[in-house]
């Protein structure tokens, strides 16, 4: 792979080799000194269009553990509140050497405009382009599931398993959600079942045509006994006009409340007895889409998805610039 844009298209052994990866980066982020000297004099620059807390700093923490330099831009306060161009921009930091440039952009379609130009020779990762995808999310999801599914069915290690027979339920604003998009084509690539379950409103045209089973009514969804709950938040930055009622409403169906959380902590990972997930990409709006409660339970796996952001990021930086699978 020379660039990371998308998981559609996503090749079955490439996403394995980056989940393989992660596991011998994170046992990195585990160590005293968690530093390896692998990208040292190499260059990776954070090209931030939209704001950004947790993809930002996972991919500086990454590079930095890889021994790299790291170059942090914002768009606000830079050149392009003057009206610079994508183009521009990207020449002038590549000029200054860039190895790898990670690009947030509001645009659908940034980050392979990028990776298709000559404005650059650096391998190009797409930390989230629009509504369109976020593949270093849907990657950290896939570690994060796959380590409780291996162990649930007693292999001492993920390595070299995916996610086959696992059924996952993603829960809200689809429409909008560029990490459903991720985690559909990559959670299918890996044997997975993918449930939706939204409003109307809040799902993609022609979402039937995509590799899901949508339903209408959350109840219903849990009752297909899920093995994971991925909730979604409501992106109100993205609508331009009322998706829902009122957002006491949109909890009181769409919401991992209390009263569910109860039927979700009865769900079990396929045969096993180990207990079914709960995941939340971030940021979490408590008491809209997720409750405290269901936020913090023994089954909520929001903090591990943030450490294994790290792990994800470090691999996808590693393969992509030494080519080397460790």
């Amino acid at each position: 792979m020379k660039h990371l844009l998308a998981t559609e298209g996503l090749k079955y052994h490439d996403a394995l080799a980056i989940l393989d990866t992660a596991e011998e980066m994170a046992a990195v982020t585990s160590r005293e000194v968690k530093k390896l000297p692998t990208l040292r004099g190499r260059t990776v620059v954070n090209l931030f269009y939209e704001d950004s807390t947790r993809t930002r700093v996972s991919f500086e923490a990454a590079a930095k553990r890889l021994s790299a330099d790291v170059v942090n831009f914002s768009a606000k306060g830079s050149s392009v509140s003057k009206g610079e161009s994508l183009k521009d921009t990207v020449q002038t930091l590549d000029a200054m050497g860039a190895d790898a440039i990670v690009i947030r952009h509001s645009a659908a379609g940034a980050a392979a405009q990028l990776a298709a130009s000559d404005w650059s020779e650096a391998a190009v990762i797409n930390a989230g382009d629009g509504t369109h995808e976020h593949p270093t999310q849907a990657l950290l999801d896939a570690l994060t599931l796959r380590r409780d599914w291996a162990a649930a069915h007693g292999s001492a290690s993920p390595r070299g398993t995916d996610l086959s027979g696992m059924r996952v339920l993603i829960v809200g604003d689809i429409l909008h959600s560029r990490v459903a998009r991720s985690n559909v084509w990559l959670l299918r690539t890996l044997g997975a079942e993918v449930h939706f379950a939204a409003p109307a409103t809040l799902l993609p045209l022609g979402v039937e045509h995509w590799p899901v089973t949508v339903h209408y009514n959350l109840d219903e969804a849990l009752v297909a006994a899920p093995d994971a709950v991925m909730m979604l938040r409501v992106q109100a930055e993205r609508m331009g006009g009322a998706f829902f009622p009122t957002a006491a409403e949109y909890s009181r169906r769409w919401g991992l409340t209390d009263e569910r959380l109860t039927v979700v902590q009865q769900l079990r990972l396929g045969e096993t007895e180990a207990p079914a997930l709960i995941l939340h990409p971030g940021p979490m709006n408590r008491g809209v889409e997720i409750s405290a409660a269901a936020a913090d339970s023994a089954q909520t796996r929001i903090t591990e998805q943030v450490t294994n952001g790290v792990a994800v990021r470090m691999a996808v930086l590693h393969l992509l610039l030494t080519g080397d699978p460790r």
